[in-house]
């Protein structure tokens, strides 16, 4: 009430509209005192408005030292369905049978969305998962240290499950991901430092976020050459290529030869187009001398063919008698 938003410690989830919400967290020594919630609900159809007040009275708990902590990742479970009391006493009675001492108790519930998970597919069965925290003031079994050794670590790095007698403690009601077990001993840290393993993401109030500053140094000249200098290598190397195919073979000369008439003729076009008082090229003309540059129009000396003799025969000069008149025929 007053602010915009849950306090740091607080979460809310629910899946739908006509399911249960839930309010869960777990409180830490600074948040000790009175906290005040205001839930505001709406009908859609009618527009009607509720408001309801929860006081939540924080006091700090009388066995806070669990020095003793161990995380479990339960796959098949999501938060809200851990929530209830009912799914936790059936997870505190499985941990009971499993590690043989009745000591442990629940003290916080996490989704796994919040630690970075991702929302699983849409098919029957999928949960996003759960993390649950338990805390001890009696060290590990045997069956928790076993979790560590060498051997189920190496297993796990090839996604096996490992090996250990405890294995089938939590079946068939939780799915525990043996290899994503946390184990925290803060046995030997004092009271002022026994910090909680996993924090909740938000910072404290008033403070910022310091990164370090004595990161290693990093060469960055292969990033350099890998980067820059490799990609002109290759163009050099294509331009090169393409050098030698266009001006030292001779399909490249020819088609240079080519590229150049085809330019200069276009060039002539465009010089023809601007201006239209110019001479026509002698290309254009109906007949032309390709030697001498001599026009001739292809009407000049054009004569009927019927009337010119295939052979011409030579003139004959035949004598004539006194009184006689020229030949038929035949003309001086």
């Amino acid at each position: 009430m007053g602010h915009p938003d849950l306090p740091r410690w607080l979460r809310y989830t629910q899946r739908g509209p006509y399911r249960t919400g839930y309010l869960y967290g777990s409180p830490t020594m600074k948040d000790v005192g009175r906290q005040l919630i205001e839930v505001t609900a709406y009908n859609r159809h009618t527009y009607e408005t509720v408001r309801q007040r929860v006081i939540f009275t924080i006091v700090p708990a009388p066995d806070t030292q669990m020095p003793y902590q161990a995380e479990f990742f339960v796959k098949n479970r999501d938060v809200e369905e851990v929530l209830p009391a009912d799914a936790q006493k059936q997870f505190q009675q499985a941990l009971d049978i499993m590690l043989e001492q009745k000591d442990w108790s629940i003290i916080n519930i996490t989704s796994a969305l919040d630690r970075g998970g991702r929302v699983p597919l849409p098919i029957e069965g999928r949960k996003e998962g759960v993390y649950i925290k338990v805390g001890s003031r009696r060290p590990f079994s045997d069956c928790l240290l076993e979790t560590k050794s060498f051997d189920n670590q190496f297993r796990c790095s090839l996604d096996q499950q490992p090996v250990i007698p405890c294995y089938d403690s939590f079946s068939p009601q939780f799915r525990v991901d043996w290899c994503n077990i946390t184990l925290a001993d803060l046995s030997s840290l004092s009271i002022t430092e026994r910090v909680p393993v996993w924090g909740d993401g938000v910072l404290e109030d008033g403070s910022e976020y310091n990164p370090p500053t004595d990161s290693p140094e990093k060469a960055f000249l292969s990033d350099y050459l890998l980067t820059i200098l490799l990609p002109l290598l290759v163009a050099l190397l294509l331009c090169l290529l393409l050098a030698y195919i266009m001006y030292c073979r001779r399909e490249g000369v020819v088609q240079m030869v080519h590229h150049n008439t085809i330019h200069s003729n276009t060039e002539e076009l465009r010089h023809m187009a601007s201006s239209r008082d110019v001479p026509r090229p002698l290309s254009t003309l109906p007949m032309f001398n390709v030697r001498t540059g001599e026009r001739i129009s292809p009407l000049q000396g054009r004569q009927d063919s019927a009337h010119v003799p295939l052979i011409l025969a030579p003139a004959v000069s035949v004598p004539r008698l006194p009184g006689s008149g020229p030949p038929s025929g035949f003309e001086n």
